[in-house]
C-alpha cells in the first residue's frame, strides 16, 4: 500500500508555473488563431470592397464614355446638319437667283410688235415666232373648230399675225380649219411678261401659255436637272426617274 507525501511548496510552486505557462501557450495559440481568421475576414472583405469599388468605378466610366460619345455624336449630327442647311440654303439661293433673273429678262422677250425693245433681246420677230408657237401647242391640246385668245392689249397686232402663222399651220399639219378669236374685251394685265390663254370648249378648258407660267412650269421639270449640272448628283439620293 503506497502512501503520499505532501508537495513541499517549491514543488507546488514549480506545478504552478507549469501550469501557468500552458494556459499562457493556450492563449497565446488561442490568439493567433483569432488574429489569423480575423486578417483572413478582413482580406476577403477587403477584396470583395475593392472588387465592388472597381466595377462601381468601371460601370460610371462606361455611362460616362457613353454618355460623351453620344454628346459627340449628337454635335457632330448637328453641325453636319448645320452645314448641310447653309450649302442647301445657298444652292437654293442660286437657283433662285437664276429664275429671278429669267423672269426680269420675260419683258425682253416680250417686246410689242415694233420691236421697241429691240437691242436687248426683243426681237419682234423672234416674239412673233414665240407666240405662234404658243398658239398651235393650244391649239393641237384642245383640237376644236373654235378657240378664243387672250393677250396684252400692246401685243393685240403681233397676236393677230401669231395667229394667222399657227392657222395656216395647223391647217397643213391638221388638215381641218380653226376659227381664232382674240378676247379683247378680256385682255392679260399689262405688267404681264406676254404670251397668250387659249380658251376652247365655249370658255370651260384653258390653256396658261403666259411667259409666266412656262416659266415656272420650267422651274419645277428643268430644277433637278439644274441641280445635278451645277453641283453634281446627290450622293444621299438612291433612286432617278
Amino acid at each position: 500500500m503506497s502512501q503520499s507525501h505532501a508537495l513541499s511548496d517549491d514543488q507546488v510552486a514549480g506545478e504552478l508555473r507549469k501550469m501557468t505557462a500552458f494556459i499562457r501557450q493556450e492563449a497565446l495559440e488561442k490568439a493567433r488563431e483569432i488574429q489569423l481568421k480575423a486578417d483572413e475576414e478582413f482580406a476577403i472583405e477587403k477584396s470583395k470592397l475593392v472588387r465592388q469599388e472597381t466595377a462601381a468605378i468601371d460601370l460610371l466610366y462606361e455611362k460616362k464614355f457613353k454618355q460623351a460619345a453620344m454628346s459627340q455624336q449628337i454635335t457632330r449630327s448637328t453641325l453636319a446638319n448645320k452645314t448641310r442647311l447653309r450649302v442647301l440654303t445657298a444652292r437654293q439661293a442660286l437657283l433662285d437667283e437664276l429664275f429671278d433673273k429669267a423672269r426680269e429678262q420675260l419683258a425682253d422677250a416680250g417686246a410689242d410688235a415694233k420691236g421697241s425693245k429691240k437691242g436687248k433681246g426683243g426681237d419682234a420677230d423672234g416674239y412673233r415666232a414665240t407666240l405662234k408657237g404658243l398658239v398651235l401647242e393650244g391649239l393641237y391640246a384642245l383640237n376644236e373648230r373654235k378657240v378664243e385668245v387672250r393677250a396684252r392689249k400692246k401685243d393685240y397686232d403681233i397676236v393677230k399675225k401669231a395667229i394667222e402663222d399657227a392657222r395656216d399651220e395647223f391647217k397643213e399639219k391638221a388638215g381641218k380649219e380653226v376659227a381664232v378669236d382674240i378676247l379683247e374685251d378680256d385682255p392679260l394685265p399689262e405688267e404681264s411678261a406676254g404670251g397668250v390663254f387659249i380658251i376652247g370648249t365655249a370658255g370651260k378648258i384653258d390653256i396658261n401659255n403666259t411667259f409666266e407660267e412656262r416659266l415656272r412650269l420650267l422651274e419645277i421639270d428643268a430644277l433637278p436637272a439644274m441641280r445635278e449640272t451645277l453641283f453634281g448628283k446627290n450622293k444621299n439620293r438612291k433612286f432617278y426617274d
